[in-house]
């Protein structure tokens, strides 16, 4: 109410509107509780850091109060043709799977409103059974990147520039024809990927697809198609194994499919009954400290430069007692050679339930270790190639070989589909200074990185968990 014959001001209760005098002393007394608020002279009264901290925290308290910021508006809007299967606030669940690179997850996505906000494990997966890691809670997070490109994309001597699919279909279509292709790719595990990337080689002949992972299993493959003729990952079963060793193998946390491996492992360290507990051992041989060294029941640590010697070491001490031939190696440090000798001990106490598996990205070593296996009767036991991991199918030697190629001018295109190594690979240097040779280069990546920086055309591919696929990890 205002009082319309005297003043136009806004008064509040009857005590304002006629002045009462105690009512005037209640405002004076408003800020009592702050001298340093009330009068100057509070500035030279002497006080605690705590009360300086309170006064400051009430002075702003009060000035964000008195500024009466305005709060935005937000309106809630009713569908005018509400999609079928949505209900607002009510979460809705599908199932699908986590696929980067070599890295795989069966997953169940909660959505509300059709938009993905948490994945969580799907328990029916004959795989990981239910598990899910660090980077696969995270993934929901890189969908709502606001620094997704959201177009195709060209390069204008450096400055990015939208156009249409169409026209970016046209340019290409043409230059792809000048000369070589090259696809570059991490691991995929869609057959309907590889299919598709078999019908574009057929139309270009000369292409090719160049294989590589970030986290590289290329020695592994090497070794395991010497010695058997299976350029694959073995399917290891931590689940059957009484004693595993591990050479800087982090299979819990990184290595290959931690999900997969952490769920067997779990299972066999678990005693369910107690009549007959029992449980297995798990020795890990590393030079820093690891998820799984953290949960192994004895660290054997060495350097870096010792891990081909301390499995050496292992091989010659099983291959004493089992009557396997020893081969020549560096020494290992005193202490884990006679912690490994102990080690061989166990092992051959339970050949056929024994698994040694080795991290290194070393083709000698990866020999050694399937060396190590056969004298323990590991293999078709704890360790075989039915069902077979296809998680890691890069090698090494295929990326080397195009920098060479791109060096010597002979590549007419790129295209970059998942990867990035302009930035991991080792020599990453290199091959920026190679791939800037080639005249078409061309990015499928969705968001920037340091190769498609160096591209001259972007063709965004979608989210996994806005677009339809398919995957065979195994």
């Amino acid at each position: 109410m205002k009082n319309q014959s005297k003043n136009t001001e806004v008064w509040i209760g009857v005590d304002h509107l006629e002045q009462d005098p105690i009512f005037l002393e209640s405002i004076n007394r408003e800020f009592s509780n702050a001298p340093a608020l009330a009068h100057e002279d509070a500035l030279n009264v002497g006080s605690s850091r705590r009360d300086f901290l309170k006064y400051l925290g009430f002075s702003i308290g009060a000035a964000t109060l008195a500024a009466s910021c305005d709060i935005p508006v937000k309106k809630a809007l009713p569908y005018v043709v509400k999609p079928d299967g949505i209900v607002p606030g009510v979460a809705t669940y599908y199932a699908s799977s986590y696929v980067n690179g070599g890295d795989y997850c069966p997953v169940l996505v909660k959505t509300r409103e059709g938009r993905p906000i948490k994945v969580e494990g799907n328990t029916m997966s004959s795989v990981t059974k239910g598990g899910t890691n660090a980077r696969v809670q995270a993934s929901v997070l890189s969908l709502y990147d606001t620094n997704r490109y959201q177009s195709a994309m060209k390069s204008d001597g450096g400055k990015w520039s939208k156009m249409s699919w169409a026209d970016l279909d046209k340019e290409i279509a043409g230059k792809l024809a000048a000369g070589s292709v090259k696809v570059i790719t991490n691991t995929i595990l869609s057959p309907t990927a590889k299919k598709a990337l078999g019908e574009f080689l057929a139309k270009y002949p000369g292409s090719s697809v160049v294989t590589y992972d970030a986290v590289s299993c290329s020695a592994m493959l090497q070794a395991n198609e010497a010695c058997y003729g299976n350029k694959a990952v073995p399917n290891f079963m931590f689940d059957k194994a009484s004693i595993i060793v591990s050479f800087g193998a982090d299979f819990l946390g990184t290595w290959i499919s931690p999900i997969e491996y952490a769920r067997q492992y779990a299972e066999n360290r678990r005693i369910s009954d107690v009549a007959k507990a029992s449980m297995s051992r798990h020795i890990q041989v590393e030079s820093c400290m690891t998820l799984t060294g953290s949960n192994a029941d004895h660290r054997v640590l060495v350097r870096p430069s010792e891990m081909g010697a301390a499995i050496a070491a292992l091989h010659n001490a099983v291959a004493a007692k089992t009557g396997g031939s020893s081969v020549s190696a560096p020494k290992v440090n005193d202490k884990a050679a006679a912690a490994l000798a102990k080690v061989a001990d166990q092992l051959v106490a339970n050949v056929g339930k024994s698994l040694v598996v080795c991290g290194t990205n070393n083709v000698g070593e990866q020999t050694l270790v399937n060396a190590i296996n056969n004298m323990l009767d590991s293999w078709g036991n704890t360790v075989t190639f039915a069902n077979a991991s296809l998680q890691r199918q890069g090698i090494d030697a295929e990326i080397q070989g195009l920098i060479r190629e791109m060096n010597a001018g002979s590549v007419g295109s790129v295209i970059v589909w998942g990867a990035n190594p302009a930035f991991d690979l080792p020599n990453s240097a290199a091959f920026a200074e190679a791939f800037a040779k080639v005249k078409t280069k061309i990015s499928f990546n969705g968001t920037p990185d340091e190769t498609t920086a160096l591209c001259d055309y972007i063709a965004p591919s979608s989210h996994w968990l806005e677009s339809w696929g398919d995957a065979e990890p195994k």
